[in-house]
């Protein structure tokens, strides 16, 4: 098993990796800076350099992964064609070529309140908007897929629980970045994730489950027509 990680440097992602590592899994991680990766990934990961919106690369440079994680996001900033470009072409664009390549499995770090247009996370150039978009391509794709929508992202870890419910549920609350990289791996391995949007938070009250447990409570989206 291979696991390309798309975003593999930002806060999220470097999580990912962390995570897949220990569990003894090798990854191949998408990178547009090799000093800047070199700086903050393992040795043992396999560095490529590329970026999600070169579409014509990207089959290439997944190379010989089983399954693909994307943890890319649009960064704050004066470009309204950011959110559009990172959050719905780039992933667009990595879905196709996973399903060229033919992975087992495509897993989506996406965002709470993607449904809700009139949230303030929209007045950074329709950002909810635009991942919202990219979840619907996924799940139209064909691709067995895990979509993960975190809450709001902290860095620091700590011994909450983590609440998982599905679709549409959850409105507001926060989890560390580091459990959102445990369910993302673990959807990997737990059938149950399978074609599910997930949505994640993390409280001190909450009753702690097993990943089994959590995934297993989620009802299965129904199968979308594929492009």
């Amino acid at each position: 098993m291979k696991i390309f990680v798309a975003g593999a440097t930002g806060e999220t992602g470097r999580r990912i990796v962390q995570e897949l590592l220990a569990r003894n899994i090798k990854v191949r991680a998408l990178v547009r800076d090799s000093a800047t990766a070199k700086a903050i990934l393992s040795p043992e990961v396999e560095l490529v350099i590329g970026d999600v919106l070169q579409a014509e690369s990207l089959t290439a440079v997944l190379g010989d992964s089983t399954v693909v994680m994307c943890a890319t996001g649009a960064k704050p900033s004066f470009d309204p064609t950011a959110p559009y470009k990172v959050d719905f072409e780039g992933t667009k664009n990595l879905v196709e070529a996973a399903k060229t390549k033919q992975v087992e499995h495509f897993i989506l770090v996406s965002s709470l309140c993607v449904s809700q247009f009139f949230h303030p996370l929209n007045l950074f150039w329709l950002i909810l908007v635009w991942k919202k978009q990219a979840e619907e391509y996924i799940e139209k794709s064909g691709l067995t897929y895990t979509i993960v929508r975190p809450g709001g992202l902290k860095n620091e870890d700590n011994s909450d629980a983590v609440v998982m419910e599905g679709a549409d549920t959850l409105f507001d609350g926060s989890i560390p970045r580091q459990k959102v990289a445990q369910v993302c791996v673990e959807s990997i391995f737990e059938p149950a994730a399978r074609n599910k949007i997930v949505e994640i938070v993390a409280k001190p009250e909450a009753t702690p489950k097993s990943f089994q447990e959590l995934f297993q409570q989620i009802g299965n989206r129904e199968q979308r027509t594929s492009y």
